[in-house]
């Protein structure tokens, strides 16, 4: 199988409830029959099949993966409906406790648009955006709004990202119940409606970002390709790097414009992460010399992951590198090689400590009526040069720094001011938050 992104998921809109309760909800009862049972078992086979073989700790974290899926065919027997039993195979997945090993199930015609995201600030989460002319709009939900709960939920950092693999992937729903409050005021709620956009066929036989498989189109993914974005003041560049999304080539041309330049602030702050060329090129380009990244470890092998330099056209000036709790896999591993090197300063919230590597095994059942489905396998971690992996702790910054829910609302971004002025340049909150407009989405 061909390897994939899978950070994308977890971090576009990161939040833990425990496995259980994302499939405890109330399923109409209906009259399903042996046939439809049968395929929910020979799909429960197949991905226990396919992590049984790849998963990369053979010991699966002590999990018992037999005694597992074991429970899951027994709850089979007895489901009620078809998304009951994905729901069954999906908790069975889930046991491991791993970001990116997860199923992915048979895809539906249409993408559900909820209207708005949230993101987590410190242990907190909060609207980061309201689509125009959406329900959610109508509805007064305001960027900056608290979010105490999400239907039966209370998202929290630990659980935003099962609570998004909930609402987008396993269970779509036509709206959500909310319990918010915008800074200062008391608790209200609020009920958005959904929209449906139709889904482009995607083939799960080909490389792709799981992204798409959930809720963003290929038109939305090009429009993320074209936003990295340079920003001067003075002697001092940004460069907002929304995914590690370019190539070998279109890095060093970036890094041409900025090479000369006395100060550079790398963005990474909602960045989810990407391909592993992107990563090892930029490192390649902020360091005079080869880095070794750290060990890749797959259940029969180790093979150290080395960037190498660029050399004399490596930038060398001061680096600042912003992150937050949707700073993801490649971001986490840049920001991280940054401080093991002691090559800059990294500042902002702690990251979101997903940071495996999975391939995508797509599979079909059925006979009468095909279904295709797939599963996410993580089959490789990372040990960075401390010995460490980054997998469920993240990027601690050497210098914390978080905006609040006024700031959101203001779209002021104290982090990045801040940064500024530790690399020489003044600039407000204020301006700091309109260097880079937010390009509105297609609705």
């Amino acid at each position: 199988m061909r390897r994939i992104s899978i950070s994308s998921v977890i971090h576009r809109c990161l939040l833990a409830v425990l496995a259980a309760l994302a499939f405890s909800l109330a399923v109409p009862a209906q009259n399903i029959g042996s046939y439809e049972r049968q395929k929910g078992q020979t799909m429960l086979d197949q991905v226990e099949s396919d992590i049984a073989k790849h998963y990369y700790d053979a010991n699966y974290h002590g999990v018992d993966l037999k005694a597992v899926f074991k429970e899951a065919s027994d709850k089979i027997k007895s489901a009620q409906s078809n998304g009951q039993i994905l729901g069954i195979i999906a908790q069975a997945v889930m046991s491991l406790e791993d970001s990116h090993t997860f199923l992915l199930p048979p895809e539906r015609q249409n993408i559900t648009d909820y209207g708005w995201e949230m993101e987590v600030i410190g242990d907190d989460v909060y609207v980061s955006k309201v689509k125009d002319k959406s329900d959610a709009q109508a509805k007064g939900l305001k960027v900056g709004d608290l979010v105490h709960q999400v239907g039966n939920y209370q998202p929290v950092r630990a659980n935003l990202w099962k609570l998004a693999y909930l609402y987008y992937a396993l269970r779509p729903q036509p709206g959500m119940q909310l319990l918010v409050s915008s800074p200062g005021a008391e608790p209200r709620e609020v009920v958005v409606m959904a929209k449906l956009k139709e889904r482009p066929h995607i083939d799960l036989t080909s490389e792709v970002d799981i992204r798409h498989l959930m809720w963003e189109s290929e038109e939305e993914d090009a429009a993320r390709r074209k936003n990295h974005r340079l920003q001067e003041l003075g002697d001092v560049v940004i460069w907002k790097m929304p995914e590690f999304n370019l190539t070998a080539d279109e890095v060093d041309g970036l890094m041409d414009r900025i090479r000369g330049h006395k100060s550079l602030i790398i963005d990474l702050r909602q960045n989810p992460g990407g391909a592993e060329e992107t990563l090892l090129r930029v490192i390649g380009d902020l360091f005079d010399h080869d880095v070794k990244v750290g060990l890749t470890q797959r259940r029969n092998e180790s093979k150290p992951l080395v960037a190498k330099t660029r050399g004399d056209k490596a930038f060398t000036g001061q680096l600042t590198v912003l992150v937050d709790a949707g700073s993801a896999s490649s971001a986490e591993v840049l920001a991280r090689v940054i401080q093991l090197e002691k090559r800059g300063t990294v500042i902002g919230d702690r990251t979101a400590g997903a940071v495996m590597r999975a391939r995508l095994y797509p599979h079909e059942v059925g006979v009468t009526s095909v279904t295709f489905f797939a599963v996410s396998v993580t089959d490789s971690n990372l040990e960075l040069s401390d010995g460490k992996s980054l997998e469920r702790s993240g990027v601690v910054p050497d210098e914390p720094r978080l905006p609040t829910g006024a700031d959101l609302f203001a779209k002021r971004d104290p982090v990045l001011a801040y940064a500024a002025k530790l690399a020489g340049v003044t600039i407000d909150a204020e301006k700091a938050g309109a260097l880079f407009p937010e390009r509105k989405a297609k609705q």
